[in-house]
């Protein structure tokens, strides 16, 4: 089973704050790091955690707000600077890639590494990403422009063998893969053993799904359904639900419902407004509706399980 952890850069919605930067999100899975939307200031998050942002191959960008992006070109450009040659994947809306070439010419750089963008869609889901192990979709959200979700799900794992019985029975090797996808076993003498007695399952797959600025949007639910986490917006409490509504976002109670409709396994709430200092009533407030919740702070890790 492969290390499956979220690591927040940025919780703050459309300005950063003395200790929250705006939205970024740093999703590692087995050797591969994907950096989800790059508000300002990701960079020296990234850096402060110690962590190596050549390694990252994946961005993802949600929307075209800044607080989602103005991070990017810094980013590509300290790439640049500090010696890349490994290609980088952007994947985002159509008109990000004009931003990023105009930005580059106006500098007079020429990229040293290759810089591959993958325009997304925002009228329905679509596959952005698939290896041997994940596979990372898109899907609508509602806010004031063009804006996706993405959806990370790792692939089945096959089932695991018993050695005792690949001991016992002298299993040979190059039935071996046959076995873990889940085919029975026929010995010389003719007879069958089932794969659940020379197997064992191996762990439901796991899966995360970000949900970017959005007002409520109920469409999301069969999404997002039974991920193991669930990021959510929640810029308001719920005593400013006409703000959230008025600006296409969510409060802590309506991010909260979306989690128990979904039947999601854990809530992370984000984004929230810089007018809250103390985070713990919004916190309390989600709890109320969707007791598995806790608060997206810039710096916290947290594994999925």
């Amino acid at each position: 089973m492969l290390p499956f952890t979220l690591t927040i850069l940025g919780s703050s919605s459309a300005t950063p704050t003395s200790n929250r930067n705006p939205t970024a999100q740093l999703l590692s899975h087995g050797e591969k790091l994907f950096l989800i939307d790059c508000g300002e200031g990701t960079q020296v998050a990234l850096r402060r955690m110690h962590i190596h942002f050549q390694r990252i191959r994946h961005i993802f960008i949600s929307h075209l707000h800044g607080d989602h992006f103005y991070g990017l070109i810094g980013l590509i450009s300290s790439m640049h600077l500090l010696g890349r040659t490994k290609p980088l994947h952007i994947y985002g809306p159509p008109v990000l890639k004009q931003i990023l070439d105009l930005q580059l010419e106006a500098s007079l750089t020429t990229l040293i590494y290759p810089l591959e963008f993958h325009p997304t869609q925002a009228d329905g889901p679509e596959v952005l990403f698939e290896d041997d192990h994940i596979t990372v979709s898109s899907f609508p959200m509602l806010h004031r422009i063009p804006t996706t979700g993405f959806l990370f799900r790792e692939k089945p794992y096959e089932r695991r063998l018993r050695k005792d019985m690949l001991n016992e029975l002298n299993i040979p090797v190059h039935l071996i893969p046959l076995l873990r996808r889940g085919d029975d076993y026929t010995a010389p003498d003719g007879t069958v053993y089932p794969n659940e007695s020379i197997t064992i399952e191996s762990p439901s797959p796991k899966s995360y799904a970000f949900c970017s600025d959005t007002a409520y949007f109920e469409d999301i639910i069969p999404v997002v359904k039974g991920s193991t986490l669930l990021y959510h917006e929640t810029t308001f409490m719920n005593d400013r639900i006409a703000n959230a509504t008025d600006k296409f976002h969510s409060t802590t109670g309506q991010a909260a419902t979306i989690a128990r409709k979904a039947g999601v396994k854990r809530l992370l709430i984000g984004h929230y407004s810089a007018r809250y200092d103390d985070l713990q009533s919004l916190l309390d407030e989600a709890r109320a509706v969707f007791p598995l919740t806790e608060l997206a702070e810039d710096g916290s890790v947290f594994e999925i399980l």
